[in-house]
């Protein structure tokens, strides 16, 4: 989806003004960024605004009428989300939305005044807020999982492949959540028998060079941290690990729509859409100090069952009925 969709979304549904504005505040135009780490052509990023858009048409934002969005797209390279992060602080929007923590740091450097809400990973720890019950500053949001949640997807490798006993891990070095995240995988692995293998995720060539080394050993599994480069390069991994024969878990469900073996993680299409009401309540006064960052609701536990028989694996029941997708 282009951005010129985008906008034909936000501004092809006619939406009623909430009962009780005012007429001064339905016609005064609001300014909204948005930083996107993935790119304008990726349907993954692009279902996640998508989601963000709808949720500000249903609380009574639509563009051309009281609401215009900026959108800027990183495709995953930090160099762009510093250099976007100027350009839509340059803009002085009335909030801005960080789709990816990455491009919190850029932002907050240049900007302690315009609200922003994020959807990023322990944001505590990354400094971004004091507290999630106090934020404290000019940004809040919601968090994408607590970096335990990394060893809860090793557990699930070794229930749907027991014989696995060497686990690559794609991670980006980097990234301070991405290593969090490795640091809880290696926490669980000596209790679940399994030894570790990193896989910097530098670029591309990388990945393949670190997968097929892996793979030389037998009994191999995967999994990868979440980070803007493993999601650039999703595909990627999803098409190594069934040329390897590698059973995979992965963070979120759209690796298994995209024909991954096994994830478990938030619903980030609801993420996005509790967003919107954030941007709303701060373009209606509030402040984000006043806001707590949100943990996710929804978790989903998705098997792709084609994936599966491929490998030769069979799904234990238990697992299967615990699932909230089944891919057949």
């Amino acid at each position: 989806m282009n951005r010129r969709e985008f906008i034909t979304l936000l501004g092809g549904t006619a939406v009623a003004w909430p009962v009780g504005a005012s007429a001064q505040q339905a016609e005064r135009m609001r300014r909204i960024g948005v930083l996107a780490q993935g790119a304008a052509n990726d349907p993954e990023t692009a279902a996640r605004l998508t989601s963000f858009v709808q949720g500000l048409q249903e609380l009574g934002w639509s563009v051309g009428r009281n609401a215009r969005i900026e959108y800027r797209w990183a495709d995953g390279d930090q160099t762009l989300i510093s250099k976007y992060a100027a350009e839509l602080v340059a803009l002085a929007p009335d909030v801005i939305l960080a789709a990816g923590g990455n491009g919190m740091r850029p932002l907050l450097d240049l900007t302690s005044t315009i609200p922003i809400v994020f959807d990023a990973l322990d944001p505590v720890a990354a400094g971004f807020v004091d507290s999630l019950a106090r934020p404290g500053g000019n940004a809040t949001g919601f968090t994408q999982f607590e970096f335990a949640m990394s060893g809860k997807w090793l557990e699930l490798l070794k229930q749907i492949a027991p014989g696995v006993k060497r686990v690559a891990v794609v991670r980006d070095p980097i990234n301070t959540a991405s290593t969090a995240q490795f640091s809880a995988i290696q926490a669980v692995a000596p209790p679940l028998g399994v030894e570790i293998y990193p896989i910097d995720v530098r670029n591309a060539g990388a990945i393949e060079r670190g997968i097929s080394a892996f793979v030389r050993a037998p009994n191999g599994g995967l999994t990868l941290t979440q980070s803007p480069p493993s999601d650039v390069h999703r595909n990627l991994i999803i098409t190594l690990a069934a040329r390897h024969r590698l059973p995979a878990v992965y963070p979120f469900r759209y690796y298994v729509a995209g024909g991954g073996l096994i994830s478990y993680g938030p619903d980030r299409l609801d993420s996005y859409r509790r967003a919107a009401g954030y941007v709303d309540r701060i373009l209606r006064g509030e402040k984000p100090a006043d806001l707590p960052v949100q943990a996710p609701v929804k978790y989903e536990l998705a098997i792709n069952l084609k994936t599966a028989k491929a490998l030769g694996l069979d799904v234990p029941p238990t697992l299967l009925a615990r699932a909230d997708e089944v891919i057949e």
